[in-house]
């Protein structure tokens, strides 16, 4: 059963369509034009090798670079948990794999290809790297795998099985998939098809944290009524704002129509116009909520009406997917 908790957030990294491992995008956001951008790679050599760098694709050095980089900045070598989510795993391997298969039929394969594009690969290649032989899980349900994936690790907090956890969310598009993507309705006229790589370092304690996770829901078809007394549970102390998936897509937006109704007055923000769109979307959010507190202040990128806002109280992470999956994660600044 879950029990009254909080959880410290010692680390965020991204690898986005913004500049890598920083956080410039507070203050001189990367702008684009174009429909499908890809993400902006740092330098994997401080990181990877030259000869594991060869052997993996770009969601892997992605994955374990923002991990890495999380690890070193949060202080811990060895995470009780390693939980992931993704939701297509390695596109680019995948793609490679089956063109061979058309090409060659089923003589001569390349095995990397293969084992490279299954969903596990990113959690098992951090467990391997970072020497974790603790609990280690993936979740693959498209946009909500990221939430699937915090979810977990909080329980896991909630009932004592660990003091530590890495969780990340991480999904790459290539030219190909990005146009069945749209095709199939998961990103929408006006959105930006993008990729991103992000990792969160959990821990019970640590100094220096960027805030604190007060609590996790997620749900399913919830009623008018559910929404509204979670909401009403999860703002009690009040908050500064709710970072939303608004992507300035009207269908999309329709679905957040309900925090206007439920929390009158709480400025909403969208982080989807800096990011872009893939199913590791969520994930970006919850960075940038965890950013903005650790600063005090949301930048005017962020905010519906252009002017920058103080954040003092905490912010309400809240993501939708299809209409159904509903997911709220609270996030307080350290002491609140």
């Amino acid at each position: 059963m879950e029990q009254k908790t909080s959880v410290k957030i010692l680390s965020a990294k991204q690898i986005t369509i913004q500049n890598p491992l920083c956080e410039e995008w507070m203050e001189n956001p990367l702008e684009y034009s174009e429909d499908y951008v890809r993400a902006v790679d740092p330098d994997f050599k401080q990181f990877i090798s030259a000869g594991d760098a060869r052997r993996m694709g770009k969601l892997l050095k992605r994955a374990l670079a923002t991990s890495l980089s999380a690890l070193q900045e949060g202080g811990i070598e060895n995470p009780d948990a390693i939980i992931t989510g993704t939701g297509f795993g390695s596109i680019e391997n995948t793609e490679l794999f089956l063109d061979a298969l058309v090409r060659e039929g089923e003589q001569l394969l390349k095995p990397t290809q293969f084992m490279q594009s299954t969903h596990n690969t990113a959690s098992s290649l951090i467990g391997i790297h970072t020497h974790c032989h603790g609990y280690n899980s993936t979740y693959s349900q498209k946009g909500f795998s990221f939430d699937s994936a915090l979810y977990d690790a909080w329980m896991q907090f909630c009932v004592g099985r660990i003091k530590s956890a890495l969780v990340g969310s991480h999904d790459e598009m290539s030219p190909v998939f990005s146009g069945f993507v749209r095709k199939a309705g998961h990103v929408r006229e006006g959105e930006i098809c993008s990729e991103a790589a992000i990792s969160v370092l959990l821990a019970e304690n640590g100094d220096n944290a960027y805030c604190t996770l007060e609590g996790v829901k997620l749900f399913d078809t919830p009623s008018e009524e559910t929404l509204r007394k979670v909401l009403a549970d999860m703002t009690a102390g009040s908050i500064d704002a709710v970072m939303t998936g608004m992507s300035g897509n009207r269908d999309n937006d329709l679905w957040y129509g309900f925090l206007n109704a439920m929390l009158p007055g709480v400025p909403q923000l969208k982080y989807k116009p800096v990011f872009g769109v893939n199913f590791s979307s969520s994930a970006t959010g919850f960075y940038s909520a965890a950013c903005c507190i650790r600063e005090g202040r949301i930048p005017a990128i962020l905010t519906t009406d252009g002017k920058p806002l103080e954040c003092r109280k905490g912010i309400l992470a809240v993501n939708v997917v299809e209409g159904r999956h509903y997911s709220f994660s609270l996030l307080k600044p350290c002491g609140k």
